[in-house]
């Protein structure tokens, strides 16, 4: 069971129950506390929960009200991108190199950011979730170095993306095209920001990134 406090719940360790996504706060925050077992990660994603926190706090589930997607069929690819996919000087594979994609993408600076939310606990979660087989990466590299790639949650045909980093001009950009023309029918990116919506993200309600997730595969 979870208890409620503050307007927030606050999840018990030995239950793995979440509150209905729809009790979330209008910033997105519907539980803190629980952990980051696999079992307890598998089943917030796939009612629309992830855990997003630093270092220094309690583990926070959020379900925002709306979600930053991009459906595949509609994603932005810019001319000079198109060129640079083209021209073949990356090597985009998947799923081999998990472990260094979430190290970098833990350590890449970020704009506006002093640290980085992906600590140890974070690290080895999800680590144990690919080990598992549910967490996915997208890798590129440049002659032989890893320059850029992404992570995330696969549940159904929804790709939960968690994370990029690019190393050079384009890196994660040709990771996501990657992505978008895999198997799938959506790509949660969680929280808009301009690089994706430059890149045809868009933002949906609650309830149609729900029923997205309860699509059958």
């Amino acid at each position: 069971m979870f208890l409620f406090l503050r307007m927030v719940f606050r999840l018990l360790k030995n239950d793995l129950i979440f509150p209905n996504p729809s009790l979330a706060d209008e910033d997105g925050l519907l539980a803190v506390g629980g952990d980051l077992s696999p079992i307890r990660l598998k089943i917030a994603y796939e009612n629309g929960i992830f855990p997003w926190f630093n270092e220094d706090q309690p583990i926070m589930w959020f379900s925002p009200p709306e979600r930053c997607v991009i459906y595949p069929d509609r994603i932005k690819i810019s001319n000079s991108l198109q060129r640079t996919i083209r021209s073949g000087k990356f090597e985009v594979t998947q799923n081999k190199a998990f472990a260094e994609v979430i190290q970098n993408c833990a350590k890449i600076l970020r704009k506006d950011q002093d640290g980085t939310w992906i600590g140890a606990e974070m690290l080895s979660a999800y680590n144990k979730l690919h080990s598992l087989g549910f967490a996915q990466s997208i890798e590129v590299w440049e002659t032989g170095n890893l320059v850029g790639g992404l992570y995330g949650i696969k549940i159904g045909r929804v790709f939960c993306g968690e994370s990029m980093f690019s190393k050079v001009s384009d890196a994660s950009k040709v990771a996501l095209v990657r992505l978008a023309r895999s198997d799938i029918d959506l790509i949660d990116c969680q929280i808009e920001n301009p690089h994706l919506i430059s890149m045809g993200a868009e933002m949906i309600s609650r309830v149609l990134f729900l029923g997205m997730l309860k699509k059958p595969i």
